[in-house]
């Protein structure tokens, strides 16, 4: 983490949120407990900013400054509203098409989707407030500024988010290998969502309980696995070929 995306101490992280920056996440010193900081983390919820506790050992990898206990990363994107996204495609007259990502937390692997989304067209990538890799310069400089163009959702809730798109006719495709069906006999030429899962266990079971379809990547070497950010691109580029007719 750079000094130019962090934030030490309290009080100035404080008044980030008030000022409505765009936060990434907030670390606070477990055990810490007294009024400031209990004053910041009700500012963090009514703000929807995600925080989390970690030690002080923690606190002292992400800078060389006084922190106080607190430390702040800032967000290197503005989060956009997955609702007037939605609205939006419509209202143009096209079919939404975005990527749900769960738990990818490498941020190389992050940067690399966002580049291939962005350079296929796809409308956002959505991710959680949760377990993600965090949007930090390094993430843009991974994507090769495609982060500069490409709308990110994050949401606090996914599973009223999978609702949100089902109302809105979106269909919500996992791509997973515990699926019969390969993404080259699923329908993918609909309003669309396709979920791509963590590096190290795939998609969580509610997500896969909560789509509408699964489907595989079909696999023939002895390995039977993929890096994500090459699957992600074959998961996408398979529906864009659908879409286009060819």
């Amino acid at each position: 983490m750079k000094n130019k995306d962090t934030i030490f101490g309290t009080r100035a992280v404080m008044e980030a949120i008030k000022a409505g920056r765009e936060i990434e996440k907030i670390f606070i010193q477990s055990g810490l407990s007294n009024d400031l900081i209990r004053e910041l983390i009700n500012s963090a919820q009514a703000h929807k900013v995600p925080f989390t506790f970690v030690p002080q050992q923690k606190l002292n990898t992400l800078g060389d400054k006084n922190h106080q206990g607190v430390v702040c990363q800032m967000a290197a994107v503005e989060y956009a509203s997955l609702e007037n996204i939605i609205d939006k495609c419509y209202s143009e007259g096209r079919e939404p098409f975005f990527l749900i990502l769960d738990r990818i937390t490498d941020v190389r692997n992050f940067g690399a989707i966002a580049r291939t989304v962005e350079c296929a067209g796809l409308d956002a990538i959505i991710i959680g407030d949760k377990g993600n890799a965090p949007i930090s310069a390094d993430a843009m400089k991974t994507s090769a500024g495609a982060l500069n163009h490409l709308p990110v959702c994050r949401v606090k809730d996914m599973r009223e988010t999978f609702h949100l798109l089902k109302d809105n006719g979106v269909q919500i495709v996992a791509c997973t290998e515990r699926a019969e069906k390969t993404l080259y006999e699923t329908e993918l030429n609909t309003p669309l969502a396709i979920i791509m899962g963590s590096e190290e266990d795939g998609i969580s079971p509610q997500m896969l309980k909560d789509s509408n379809h699964r489907a595989k990547i079909p696999m023939h070497g002895e390995i039977a696995s993929l890096n994500v950010s090459v699957a992600a691109g074959i998961a996408i580029y398979e529906a864009v070929r659908q879409k286009s007719g060819k």
